[in-house]
């Protein structure tokens, strides 16, 4: 029997609980670690990311599997690196995704950190995704088993050391399997609803999440059309992503979006439809995965956000910590912030952070 150590993430969800009782049957030593990242007094209990349910439930999962538990308050560097990050990104009239940041600067780290303390190397979590070594020798995230739950996307940014060191049970399995597997191991939480996409705001409500957190002016602007006419009057950048078309509260005639973002001005773009695509994309924040290093000519497909199906592309290089990505055909609300992922054969090449949208 395999006797290593192993540190599993345990949110109290139903993943990462069968992510910990799959490695315990495979013969690991199993330690569950909980990790306490955000306390705001308007969240509900069960929301909040340090909320007294989520250790509850963790801990009765730990409990019932026989493995012992940890909770680690890691509040600080989750407001330093992931909710400041977020705001400022608003404010900046970008759209980030926290959880990318989150994978790789506090969840990894937290846990590789804890690991060392109890004499466990390895680390694990509830991701529905693959960790292979390849045959020239680098670590890539593989593909799940479904691309309707596959989680590779907020993962990319995950360093050759973390990825050495990471075990993924889940990435064989659809979650119907998982929910399943759930109840005929009698774990507690079963039948538990999944958690939000953003932990820390559970009602989806980012603006209002930001005006709660910042000292920081929030300015209304104007909205100004593709040509710079004046069309009426926002209520701040903050409340506004790339590609949006309700809220807006304009009066056109026709159904609008916006198009661009100017922090500098104030300014929000408004355009058709058509305004929205463009054929390619600039970005940097590099980390390749699969591959050494990005080269002009590489062809992949690309995701610009989670929820994308992902298109042919082929990359450009054009700086030390910049690329520009071509699409064979242009894509809807590529949008500042965001990460863009290249996947070849069902492994992640690599990604980066999305700085603008190119129109040629």
């Amino acid at each position: 029997m395999n006797k290593d150590k192993i540190i599993v993430g345990l949110s109290g969800g139903v993943d990462s609980s069968v992510a910990a009782c799959l490695l315990k049957q495979q013969g690991y030593d199993v330690i569950g670690v909980t990790m306490i990242n955000f306390r705001e007094e308007q969240l509900s209990e069960e929301a909040n990311g340090s909320g007294s349910k989520i250790v509850e439930d963790a801990k009765k999962v730990a409990d019932y599997l026989g493995i012992p538990h940890y909770t680690v308050d890691f509040c600080p560097q989750f407001k330093e690196n992931v909710i400041d990050y977020f705001i400022k990104e608003y404010f900046s009239g970008r759209t980030p995704n926290p959880c990318v940041v989150c994978n790789r600067y506090i969840k990894w780290k937290a846990m590789m950190e804890q690991g060392e303390k109890l004499g466990a190397r390895l680390i694990a979590t509830g991701h529905y995704a693959g960790v292979e070594r390849l045959a020239g020798g680098r670590y890539s995230l593989k593909c799940s088993a479904t691309a309707a739950k596959d989680q590779t996307y907020a993962l990319y940014g995950l360093t050759q050391e973390q990825l050495s060191r990471t075990v993924m049970p889940l990435g064989a399995y659809t979650k119907t399997e998982i929910r399943r597997m759930a109840s005929e191991y009698g774990i507690p939480v079963a039948e538990k609803p999944d958690s939000m996409e953003i932990c820390f705001i559970p009602d989806q409500d980012y603006a209002g999440f930001i005006a709660r957190n910042t000292d920081e002016k929030i300015s209304v602007g104007n909205y100004v059309s593709t040509s710079g006419e004046i069309l009426g009057q926002h209520k701040g950048i903050i409340h506004y992503t790339i590609g949006q078309r309700k809220g807006l509260n304009l009066a056109m005639g026709r159904p609008v979006f916006v198009t661009e973002i100017r922090p500098e001005t104030n300014e929000v773009v408004i355009g058709d439809g058509g305004d929205v695509f463009a054929p390619a994309l600039k970005c940097s924040k590099l980390n390749p995965v699969s591959v050494p290093e990005f080269e002009s000519g590489m062809k992949v497909f690309a995701k610009i956000r989670y929820n994308h199906k992902g298109a042919p592309a082929v990359i450009e290089k054009t700086g030390e910590d910049e690329l520009i990505v071509r699409f064979e055909e242009p894509q809807r609300a590529i949008t500042p912030g965001q990460a863009v992922v290249f996947y070849q054969d069902g492994y992640v090449a690599g990604g980066g952070i999305i700085d603008a949208a190119l129109k040629d």
